[in-house]
């Protein structure tokens, strides 16, 4: 019996020395978490992290920040691999560089690419504007300062492109209108544009005015004036004789009227739909087209 429990005292004597060596020979904590904390400081993947190392038991706890992913997983690789390890508890937050987040965010932003801005339309002085009267037009029956309203009869085209449509609405103005004497005294009818419409928006316009004359039987001139020499008037002849005859003699080459009657009595008529041509004395600018 006596032996019996003195081999029990040996048996649990050896173990106790057993154990104690075990535990001499396993790392302690901070040796654990200083292994870890060197290892993460000198790998070239994880070297610029921020990571805090504690070890309880051996069980690793890390918290702090990383850069990547991949640097997250190497450092989490690293705390397993350290002798002693018996589990660890990854709490890092992948988080770059604020430096780097802020260069990014105040990088300015690259220009819009702009479309270049549509130029505004020139007519030049000296273009032909012709129109087709919407009335009847005389020496004996207008006034002076009277409005009369036209459209354009033909297009005007600008490097290609119509800048002022066919059918644009004109407006115009009466300068003189004289009627002719029975026995003497001239009759005369001068005319002028005064404004355009293109596109819903109407402009002023500057023209050279269109004027004729009729003195007696036979005599008849026509010319345009205002802005400079005349540069020619009634395109046509016109005839002599009686009523229903033709307007239209050319005088210089330019602008002109087309259309019109010379009255028994040498009234000069110019009925509704006929055709006269002005010459622009000044430019007219027009709006860029997408406006």
């Amino acid at each position: 019996m006596r032996t019996h429990k003195q081999f029990i005292s040996v048996a649990l004597l050896t173990a106790l020395i057993g154990l104690s060596i075990a535990c001499s020979q396993r790392p302690n904590d901070d040796t654990i978490a200083k292994g870890i904390q060197d290892k993460v400081a000198a790998d070239p993947d994880t070297k610029d992290s921020q990571v805090n190392v504690a070890a309880k038991d051996g069980k690793v706890t890390l918290t702090g920040k990383v850069k990547t992913p991949a640097a997250q997983q190497k450092v989490e690789q690293i705390a397993k691999e350290e002798p002693g390890e018996t589990g660890v508890d990854d709490q890092t937050a992948v988080q770059p560089d604020v430096p780097e987040q802020a260069a990014q965010a105040m990088a300015p932003a690259p220009p819009p690419v702009q479309k270049p801005k549509p130029q505004p339309i020139v007519v030049p002085s000296g273009t032909v504007l012709t129109v087709r009267v919407g009335q009847a037009l005389s020496s004996k029956t207008s006034q002076s300062g009277q409005t009369f309203l036209a459209t354009v009869a033909q297009p005007v085209s600008i490097g290609g492109k119509t800048a002022i449509p066919a059918g644009s609405t004109v407006s115009g103005t009466v300068v003189t209108a004289k009627a002719k004497g029975k026995i003497k005294g001239e009759g005369e009818l001068t005319l002028a544009l005064t404004s355009v419409s293109v596109k819903g928006h109407t402009y002023t316009i500057q023209t050279s005015a269109l004027s004729s004359t009729s003195k007696g039987k036979g005599k008849r001139t026509a010319a345009t004036t205002g802005g400079g020499a005349a540069g020619g008037a009634l395109i046509g002849g016109i005839a002599g004789g009686g009523k229903g005859a033709a307007v239209g003699a050319l005088v210089g080459g330019g602008a002109g009227l087309v259309g019109g009657a010379m009255t028994g009595n040498q009234q000069i008529e110019i009925p509704a739909e006929s055709a006269l041509s002005f010459q622009l004395s000044a430019p007219l600018t027009l709006r860029p087209p997408s406006e």
